[in-house]
C-alpha cells in the first residue's frame, strides 16, 4: 500500500528532467528545465538525504511505512540519483551544449583561444577577480568549514624550492562574482565559466609555488537541522544559531568533476568528510542551475516559449477599489493565468485607507523586496494595528524571514513567530474596517506564499470575500494564533493541525458508504504530495468499497492501492508543464452536491500533524463551479499528465486524436474571461460618460 516518500520524489524529479529532453521545446526552456531538476536535487539531499544519514547514525534501526531502513534507502537513494545525474550530463553534453554552442550561448575553452585573447583573459582574472578570492589552507587535521553549494577551487601546490613538497588549498569562488565571464576579447554573447577562468590562472595568487593541478569541487552539506524550542527562550537567536549550524554541519555529497587523479579525490574527501557513498563524479560543469540564468537572457527570443499574460480576474473592476470590488461579490483569482495584483492591490490599499483600523496577515515566504512587507511597514507607521505572523523555520528563508521581521518590527508591527513545534503555513489576510459606523472585515484566503514574484510561475488560488462567517473565523484563527489557544470553535474553515484531518477523513468516509450502499460516490484532489498514513488508509478503504477517485498529485505520492479492484478505481496523474502546479483543491460528490475546498495544506503528515494550516470551502455556486472546472482539466490532460502504473511508476497519458494540455486551456480561459470582465467594464462606465453631439 506505500511506496518510500524518496523514492517516489526522485520519480518526480525525473518527470521534471524529462521536459528537459523534450525536443519538441525551445532550447532555453530546456535548459531552464534542466537546472531546476538539478536545484530540485540540491535541495533533496540537504534535507532527504541529511536527515536520512542522521537517522542511520542514530542507530535505533527504525523503517519508513515501506519497510525500508534509513541505510537501505540511502543506497536506493545513491543508485537511482548516479542514473540520474548520468542522464542529466549526457543530456548536456550530448544535446544541450551543441545547441547551445550553435546559438553562440555555450562557454567558451580557454585552451581553444588565441594567444591576446587569452592575454585579456588573465588580465581580467588579476584585475577584477583574484582581489576577491580567499585560499583557505586544507589539513586533514585542521579543515576549513567549507561554504555548502559553492563552487570551490582545489588546488595542489608545489614548492619551487623543494619540488617534493606539496599542499593542498581551496578557493571558494564567491556568489558575487558571476558565473559566466564575459569579455571584450570574445566574440559576440561568447563567455567563459569562472571556475575555467580560475583554474588555468590561479597561480598568480601563490607566487612562490608551482600549481600541480586545480579542480573544481561542491559540498552540500546537512541542511536538516531543526530549532529546539525553549520555554522563554529567543526563538529568533536560536534561529540565527541554527542558520550558523547548517554552515558547518556534515557533508552528505561530494561532487567532483571527471578527470582528477586518485590521490587528489582520496585527499579531498578525507578532509572534507565524505565517506565514499556520498562521492559523485560529474562528468560536466557543476551546479547545473547557475544556467537557468541563460532562459532569461534578454533577446533570443526564437529559444525561448511564447509568454503567457496574465488577465484582469472575472469580477475585479480596476476603476473600482479593492474593498468595493469584493463587497459586491466573491473573487476568486487562478494565478498565474490570471493577474495577482488585486491581492496586492488590496494590502496596499489598506495600508493608505484612513478606515482602514487593522490588518493581520501569516507571511511564509515573501519576494526580497516584498510590497507586502513595505505596505505593512507604512500601515503601522500611519497608526494602524498591524499584526504580522512571520514563520521563521520556512526552510531555506529563514535568514530573509529574518531580516523581514526586523524590518516590521522597526516599523511598528507586532511581529508573532508562529505556534511552538509547528509551522505556521496557512496563507490568510484579515483586514478590519469601518464602514457607516460598523466594521467589516475583508479576507484574503490561498493556496500559496504572498509573493509577488513566485506568483507568476506558481498556479495558485486566491479567494476574496466579506463573507461573515469566514471573516469571523479569520478573527478566530488569529486570536487563537497569537492568544495560543486551541485552533477550535469554526464557522467555516477547517485549520490543522485540530481539525482539517478529521473533516478530510469523515468526507471520505461518507463518500464510502455511499459506495457500499450502491449510490454514486466520487473524491477528486489536487496537491503537491501525499504521504499521510491515516490518509491513506482512509482512501485505500474507499476505493475498496467502489469510491471512484482521481488524483493530480505533482510530487511524492506514497500511495499505492492495495487491491486490483481498488487499483480499477483510482487515477492517479502528476502534470509537469511551464507553470509548476501548487495549488490544493479537494471534491467530494457529497451525493450529487458536490463539497469543495481550497487550502495551503497537502495530505501528508507534516501538513495535517505538524503544520498550522487551513482548508476553505467554496460555497459560492458559480465560484465553485469554476474550480471544479479546474478539477475536469486536470483529468483531461493527455499532453503533460503522467500516469501511475499498477507498479507505482508512471508513464505520459497517451495522447488522442484531440490533444488537450491543462495549462494551455485554463490560459485560454483567463484570456476569455478578460475580455469578457472588460467589456462589463466598459458597459458600467458607458452610462456615467458625458455624451458628444456630433450634429
Amino acid at each position: 500500500m506505500y511506496i518510500n516518500r524518496e523514492i517516489s520524489w526522485l520519480e518526480f524529479n525525473q518527470r521534471v528532467l524529462n521536459q528537459a529532453q523534450r525536443r519538441d521545446l525551445p532550447l532555453l526552456e530546456r535548459v531552464r528545465f534542466l537546472a531546476i531538476s538539478a536545484s530540485n536535487l540540491d535541495e533533496f539531499f540537504q534535507v532527504r538525504v541529511g536527515g536520512l544519514q542522521l537517522l542511520q547514525q542514530s542507530g535505533k534501526g527504525t523503517t519508513d511505512r515501506a519497510g525500508l531502513t534509513p541505510g537501505e534507502q540511502l543506497e536506493l537513494i545513491r543508485e537511482r540519483t548516479v542514473r540520474m545525474v548520468q542522464e542529466q550530463y549526457d543530456l548536456m553534453r550530448h544535446e544541450l551544449l551543441p545547441l547551445l554552442s550553435q546559438a553562440e550561448l555555450a562557454p567558451v575553452s580557454i585552451d581553444e583561444l588565441g594567444e591576446t585573447q587569452q592575454s585579456a583573459l588573465e588580465q581580467l582574472f588579476i584585475s577584477n577577480i583574484a582581489p576577491l578570492l580567499t585560499p583557505l589552507a586544507m589539513e586533514v587535521e585542521h579543515p576549513p568549514m567549507l561554504p555548502s553549494l559553492d563552487l570551490i577551487l582545489g588546488v595542489e601546490l608545489e614548492s619551487v624550492s623543494t619540488p617534493e613538497s606539496t599542499r593542498f588549498v581551496a578557493v571558494p569562488l564567491p556568489d558575487v562574482l558571476p558565473r559566466r565571464i564575459h569579455s571584450s576579447a570574445l566574440e559576440k554573447e561568447r563567455y567563459v565559466l569562472l571556475e575555467d577562468l580560475a583554474a588555468a590562472y590561479i597561480g598568480h595568487l601563490f607566487p612562490e609555488e608551482d600549481v600541480v593541478c586545480a579542480y573544481t569541487f561542491r559540498v552540500t552539506r546537512n541542511g536538516d537541522i531543526a530549532v529546539a524550542e525553549e520555554e522563554g527562550g529567543n526563538f529568533a537567536h536560536d534561529m540565527e544559531e541554527v542558520l550558523v549550524a547548517r554552515k558547518f554541519s556534515d557533508c552528505v555529497r561530494l561532487e567532483i568533476p571527471e578527470g582528477p587523479p586518485d590521490t587528489f579525490v582520496a585527499r579531498l574527501s578525507g578532509i572534507v568528510g565524505a565517506p565514499a557513498n556520498s562521492i559523485y563524479t560529474v562528468p560536466g560543469p557543476l551546479r547545473l542551475v547557475d544556467f537557468a540564468g541563460l532562459a532569461s537572457t534578454p533577446g533570443h527570443d526564437h529559444l525561448k516559449i511564447s509568454p503567457w499574460e496574465p488577465g484582469m480576474p472575472a469580477g475585479v473592476d480596476p476603476s473600482l477599489s479593492m474593498f468595493e470590488n469584493i463587497a459586491e461579490g466573491d473573487i476568486l483569482i487562478n494565478n498565474p493565468y490570471e493577474s495577482y495584483e488585486p491581492v496586492v492591490k488590496l494590502v496596499e490599499e489598506a495600508a493608505e485607507d484612513p478606515d482602514v483600523l487593522a490588518i493581520k496577515q501569516c507571511l511564509y515566504r515573501t519576494a526580497t523586496n516584498s510590497r507586502f512587507i513595505n505596505a505593512l511597514c507604512r500601515a503601522a507607521e500611519s497608526g494602524k494595528q498591524v499584526t504580522a505572523l512571520v514563520e521563521l523555520k520556512a526552510r531555506f528563508d529563514e535568514g530573509q524571514n529574518l531580516q523581514q521581521a526586523e524590518k516590521l518590527q522597526r516599523s511598528g508591527v507586532q511581529v508573532v513567530y508562529g505556534v511552538k513545534g509547528f509551522k505556521t503555513h496557512a496563507k490568510v489576510l484579515l483586514i478590519v474596517r469601518r464602514e457607516n459606523g460598523i466594521l467589516r472585515r475583508y479576507c484574503h484566503f490561498g493556496t500559496g506564499n504572498y509573493n509577488e514574484n513566485t506568483a507568476r510561475i506558481y498556479s495558485d488560488l486566491s479567494l476574496l470575500t466579506c463573507d461573515e462567517n469566514l471573516g469571523a473565523d479569520a478573527s478566530q484563527f488569529f486570536n487563537s494564533i497569537t492568544g495560543r489557544t486551541k485552533l477550535t470553535r469554526f464557522r467555516r474553515l477547517h485549520p490543522s493541525p485540530a481539525l482539517m484531518k478529521e473533516k478530510l477523513i469523515s468526507l471520505i468516509q461518507a463518500e464510502t458508504r455511499r459506495a457500499r450502499q450502491n449510490e454514486r460516490a466520487e473524491i477528486r484532489a489536487k496537491m503537491n504530495s501525499l504521504n499521510d498514513a491515516d490518509m491513506i488508509r482512509a482512501l485505500d478503504a474507499a476505493a475498496e468499497a467502489g469510491v471512484h477517485i482521481s488524483l493530480n498529485v505533482r510530487g511524492i505520492c506514497c500511495w499505492l492501492p492495495s487491491s486490483p479492484a481498488a487499483k480499477e478505481r483510482v487515477h492517479i496523474i502528476s502534470i509537469v508543464d511551464r507553470y509548476l502546479e501548487h495549488a490544493r483543491i479537494f471534491s467530494f460528490h457529497n451525493g450529487g452536491s458536490p463539497k469543495i475546498y481550497i487550502a495551503s495544506a497537502d495530505w501528508m503528515g507534516r501538513n495535517l500533524d505538524r503544520r498550522v494550516e487551513l482548508m476553505i470551502p467554496i460555497e459560492n455556486a458559480m465560484l465553485a463551479h469554476r474550480v471544479s472546472g479546474i478539477l475536469d482539466a486536470c483529468f483531461k490532460d493527455n499532453v503533460q499528465s503522467y500516469r501511475m502504473q499498477a507498479d507505482g511508476s508512471y508513464r505520459p497519458v497517451n495522447r488522442q486524436a484531440t490533444s488537450f494540455r491543462m495549462q494551455q486551456y485554463l490560459q485560454r480561459q483567463a484570456e476569455l474571461n478578460a475580455r469578457a470582465q472588460e467589456r462589463a467594464n466598459r458597459q458600467t462606465l458607458e452610462p456615467h460618460l458625458p455624451r458628444t453631439d456630433l450634429t
